[in-house]
């Protein structure tokens, strides 16, 4: 069995501030930092750093090098990621003195992903391999149609929660990992327990691992329900903490450990991503755990 990760890769630009600017207002940063990102990078360097083999698909800018060389440097096989067009994606990141952030990001390279270089790269691929992937990448719907041809396990993270994400792709999901938001927006209410009631009634097959937080997570799939609460920690910056929490679920989950483990590693993992700061660099080593 092996994991493919189609995702984006972004170069994060990331300023610390006293607080979030609010419309109409000129705000000073105190810092500049520069990290490898980008959700779909993030959960490749997840993975890999949990000890579990990936390959992580995509496509950068002439500017990707640092990308493609991060990636390698912690052990995720990068033989697919392309660089078809000039500028790689990145992100603009506020981050505020209690850890918060907002993100303001411009896809680049990561909306050249083809019709034909998926079906190259999927013809490597076979059923029963895992599938990883978000809503950061061009082509989506035909990546998951594809995909589910071939019998592959599709967990989707559907971040950011736009009109790409259409109804019908879910029911060809193996497992939905998402936050209140994007659980809101699926199921059409911000009541957590009744959202993922609906869920299970509506696509069957389907497991669901809610991220919450503070709260911890909740993992709900037919008659089984499975809460995780969050580890106390001093939050520094919330940047791929949920990328962590899902490479780390998706990594013990293909070695067959039960849920309520693969959710307490991955809880643990995420508690160490948002004590520090950046996004890639800050995702833990299975070591550490």
């Amino acid at each position: 069995m092996k994991i493919l990760n189609f995702g984006s890769c972004n170069i994060d630009y990331v300023y610390t501030v006293d607080h979030i600017v609010q419309p109409k207002e000129t705000l000073s940063a105190v810092s500049l930092q520069q990290f490898v990102g980008g959700k779909g990078l993030n959960q490749s360097v997840a993975i890999a750093k949990s000890g579990f083999p990936v390959y992580h698909a995509g496509c950068v800018g002439k500017d990707g090098g640092m990308l493609v060389n991060y990636m390698k440097s912690v052990g995720v096989d990068t033989k697919y990621v392309i660089a078809p067009v000039e500028t790689s994606g990145h992100a603009i990141i506020q981050l505020d003195k209690q850890g918060q952030n907002c993100i303001l990001l411009f896809p680049g390279a990561n909306d050249s992903v083809s019709v034909e270089f998926i079906d190259r790269v999927l013809s490597d691929f076979e059923g029963g391999d895992f599938l990883v992937l978000q809503n950061e990448i061009s082509n989506l719907d035909y990546i998951i149609n594809e995909a589910s041809k071939k019998g592959m396990k599709i967990f989707l993270n559907p971040s950011p929660f736009n009109e790409k994400l259409k109804p019908d792709m879910f029911s060809k999901i193996y497992c939905l990992i998402l936050n209140e938001v994007e659980l809101s927006g699926i199921a059409g209410t911000s009541d957590i327990e009744k959202g993922l009631e609906i869920l299970k009634d509506k696509y069957t097959e389907c497991r669901v691992v809610a991220t919450l937080g503070g709260d911890g997570s909740i993992y709900s799939y037919k008659d089984t329900l499975i809460k995780q609460p969050a580890f106390n920690v001093e939050v520094v910056d919330t940047t791929a903490a949920g990328d962590t929490f899902m490479g780390y679920f998706i990594s013990q989950i293909a070695i067959e450990k039960p849920v309520d483990e693969a959710l307490r590693t991955a809880s643990l993992a995420a508690s160490i991503t948002v004590s520090r700061k950046g996004a890639a660099p800050s995702i833990p080593y299975m070591k550490e755990i």
